[in-house]
This record gives structure tokens, sequence and C-alpha cells, in this order.
């Protein structure tokens, strides 16, 4: 599990790390006024869908469904059974992008209720219509990355997210380099979405086509069946999307909100991404195997990996981010039209912002938990109720402490979901926990500790003044310390060392 795991999250990482970069050009062109509010409660829009089916939704339920259908059939079934599924998802998702770009004034006065009678409201819709096609190529792309996933092939799955980024790279530093006027830069950008979207179809379809054979539209009852488990688990693993769209229904009352709100949470999702999205692709293929076997042992042990993994890169990363949001927002955001005030905005953000990511990765190491029980439901549920704990959060914090009370109130809707989550799992199957995880969570937990205080004294040497290579290379020095920090607090503390994580690298899964 710990090389698959290595091979999804390096994806993820270099998948993130060129994320910040386009993030970073489109602060620089559009800045954080009406323009940038516009186009990113648009781009909002297409992360949820492409979250809800690409990174790990859809996965959550075909994986078991595919391995069962394998397991008591034959490979041939579970090929065609795929057919069935990916010409369904497929035929779905084109006919979903045709009505929502029919409603799509509708659809963005509801999740933008503030952009109501402003311009901003206008130039959403038509910045969402452009980005529309992306959504008849996320339907394939799931499908085929999930059946990648299923036969334990995750390194093209991992990788051809990067096109989605390189693509709008591309298109943008040309949009700076001729210094675009921001309407024109924000429609340019949104079409060339679908582009990217159709990049990356075309490289899984390359290795993927095989895997889903013949291509059918069906609504038998197994595949109604099917649809039935796969939607709630796709609208609860994207519990995170959820609640930023929650904070963005009240942000949008509040000029340049959504921005702030938004690259604070681009943030969270470089760790997010590396532990939540290699653990919905890896852990669920394991837990169901697990399950299945109907070995206490095997269940209690990817379990018990799941959750040191999750602590093991969520707490440093969630008291890094805490300790340094200020110098990582300069660094990173602080170019062109984005503003200093900007900045000051979005490092509050985040730092209220950044409580909610333990919880988001809690709640990706034990969903898979229900999934590979095939309950949708449970996970489901939380997430509906984290919602309204958020939108309701949302609206009395943000009334006193503006961009800053909308993060916290997400916060509270992550802790929701995720004790939601622990108090069914405990009463319905138990969560199986070793003897090994109970003596390393504690000890992970102090070395997250001395790390974050060690970046806190440290943190007052950086450079102070501008932006400016001096001190982007001293603050990245700072990070790549606390790391490595980190790492020999770890072996100090006794939860791991080097030639413990070699070997789990090497270790391949049986067959």
């Amino acid at each position: 599990m710990f090389r698959s795991f290595l091979t999804v999250s390096t994806g993820t990482l270099a998948s993130r790390l060129l994320g910040f970069v386009r993030d970073s050009v489109i602060a620089a062109l559009l800045g954080a006024g009406p323009v940038a509010d516009a186009f990113l409660a648009a781009f909002q829009l297409v992360n949820v869908v492409r979250r809800l089916l690409a990174e790990g939704g859809l996965n959550a339920a075909l994986v078991p469904a595919w391995l069962k259908t394998r397991d008591a059939e034959g490979t041939a079934a579970a090929t065609a059974f795929a057919g069935r599924v990916l010409g369904t998802i497929s035929a779905a998702v084109i006919a979903a992008a045709l009505v929502i770009g029919a409603l799509m004034p509708l659809v963005i006065a509801a999740i933008a209720p503030g952009f109501v009678g402003r311009d901003t409201l206008q130039l959403a819709v038509d910045n969402a219509r452009l980005m529309l096609p992306y959504l008849a190529f996320a339907g394939p792309v799931t499908v085929m990355m999930a059946l990648l996933n299923a036969r334990g092939r995750f390194a093209l799955t991992a990788f051809s997210p990067l096109l989605f980024n390189i693509a709008l790279i591309a298109v943008m530093a040309v949009l700076l380099a001729r210094q675009q006027e921001p309407v024109q830069a924000a429609l340019v950008m949104a079409a060339t979405i679908g582009v990217a979207g159709f990049l990356q179809l075309s490289m899984l379809a390359l290795r993927g086509a095989k895997l889903a054979s013949p291509l059918r539209i069906a609504f038998d009852p197994e595949m109604r069946g099917f649809l039935g488990r796969a939607v709630p688990g796709m609208v609860a693993s994207s519990a995170p999307q959820w609640l930023m769209v929650a904070g963005a229904v009240i942000a949008s009352t509040s000029p340049s909100a959504v921005s702030w709100l938004y690259f604070a949470n681009r943030l969270l999702e470089l760790p997010l991404g590396i532990v939540g999205v290699a653990m919905g692709i890896v852990l669920i293929p394991e837990m169901t195997r697990a399950v299945r076997s109907g070995e206490p042992a095997a269940i209690a042990h990817a379990e018990s990996r799941a959750l040191e993994l999750a602590a093991g890169l969520a707490l440093p990363a969630t008291l890094g981010l805490m300790v340094l949001s200020e110098p990582i927002v300069r660094m990173l955001f602080e170019h062109g039209a984005f503003t200093a005030e900007d900045g000051a905005a979005t490092a509050q953000a985040l730092i209220w912002l950044t409580l909610a990511l333990p919880a988001h990765v809690l709640v990706k190491a034990l969903s898979p938990a229900f999934f590979a029980r095939e309950d949708t439901m449970t996970p489901l549920l939380a997430t509906l109720k984290a919602i309204a704990v958020a939108i309701a959060a949302a609206f009395l914090l943000g009334h006193i402490f503006g961009a800053s009370g909308i993060a916290a109130g997400i916060a509270l809707g992550a802790w929701s979901n995720a004790l939601a989550l622990i108090g069914k799992g405990a009463a319905t199957f138990g969560f199986s926990i070793d003897a090994e995880a109970r003596r390393r969570l504690p000890r992970i937990l102090a070395a997250a500790l001395a790390m974050g205080a060690l970046l806190w004294l440290a943190e007052g040497a950086l450079p102070a003044g501008g932006h400016g290579l001096v001190q982007a290379a001293a603050l990245l020095v700072l990070i790549a310390a606390g790391i490595a920090g980190y790492g020999l607090f770890l072996q100090l503390f006794g939860v791991t060392g080097w030639r413990d994580a070699v070997n789990a690298i090497r270790q391949r899964r049986p067959a």
C-alpha cells in the first residue's frame, strides 16, 4: 500500500505544485476584485465537478463494484460492466452540461447569491458557460481512472491531471506577457479549461479504452443499483469542495471575500491532495480486499496504516501553514493586481481555514471503511450535515469577523463531518486500531508539535520587506528545514526511521 501511496502522492504533489503556479498567475492577472470573484466562483463550480468525479468520488463506488463483478463472473463480465458504466456516465454528464448551461444564471445565483444585481453575476455566467465542455470529458476520464486504479495501475491516473494545469499555465503565461485586460483574460482562461479536459481524456484513452468494452448506455437494475450507491459516495468524497461552496454562498455578499477564501483554500489543497486523494485511490481497493477476506487482522492493518498516514501528514502541514501563513501567501500571490491588503486578508483566512485540514484528512481515512462495505449513505448524510453546519456557522461568524469568520465556519463543518463518521463507524462495525498505531499516533502528534514550535521560533528570522528572490529562497529553506526536522523528530520519538520508510516504499502489494 505504501508503494502505491507514494506513486499517487508524487503525481498529486506535482499537480498541486503546478496548481500553485497556475493560481499565482491568476492572482497576478485578475487580482481579488469583481472579475476575480466571478471567474473563481465559476471555476469553483468546475472544481466541484472535477473532484466529484475524477479525484476519488466515483472511484469509491466503481472499484468495489468492478472487483466484485470480476471475482464473481470473470474479467470479461467486469469489462462489459465497465463499458456500461462508461457509456452511461458519459451520456449523463453531457446531458447535465446542457441543462446546467441553459440554467446557468440560476445556478450562479444559487452558489453566489451576493452577485445578484451586480455585473459580477453576468461575468460569472459567461465564464462558467465557457468552462462547461470540461464536463463532457470529465465523465469518461473518471471511469477510466477508476478502472486503472482497480487493476493497481496508479501511475497514469496520478500524472494525467498534470495536463490540466500545464495547458492553463501555458495560456495564462501568454496572457500575462501581452498584459491582457482582466475581463478578456478571464474568458480566454475559461475556454482553455475545456481544452485541458480533452487533453487529459486523450492521454487516458490511449491506455484505458480496452478496459471498458463494449460501450453502452444502460439503465438496467444492475446499473441503477450501481448509480444508487455511486452518487451518494461521489457527493461524500467531495466534502471539502462542498464546504467551500457553502462558504462561497456567504462570502459572495462581501467584495473580494470569494477570492480571499479561494486562494487560502488552494494552500490546503497540497497536503489534502497528497494524503486525501491518495487514500481515496489506494486505500479503497486495499480496504475492499480486507473486508471481502473477512480477516480482522487485515482490516485492522489497513485502517491503522491509514490513520498513521493521515496524522503523519496532516498534523505537520496544519501547524506549518498556520505558522507560515503570511510569508507563504506573500510569496505565492502578492504579484500584479493582487495587493498587500489582499495578501493580509488571505493569510488571516488561511489560519482559520487550516483548522479544517486534520478533519478533511480524517474523513478521507475513515470513509473507505464505509465504501468498502458498500455503505455510501452514511458518508453522504454526514456531508450534508456538515454543509448545513458550515453555512450556519459561516453566516454567524462572517457577520462578525468577515472572511476569517467564514473560514472558521467551514472548519466547524469539516469537524462535524469527521465526528459524525467516527460516531457512526464505532457504533456500526467498530474501527480496529492495532497496537502499533496506538503507540505511534501520540508520538506523531508530539513530533508535529515540536516541528511547529521550531518553525514559530524561526519565522521571525525571515527577511522583512518585499517578496523578492531572497525572501522566497529563505522561506523555502525554512520549509525544507521544517520537513527535515519533522523527519528527525519522528526518528527520535521512535515512530519510524529512514530504513523503515525505504522498506515500506519497496514493499509491493500482493496480487
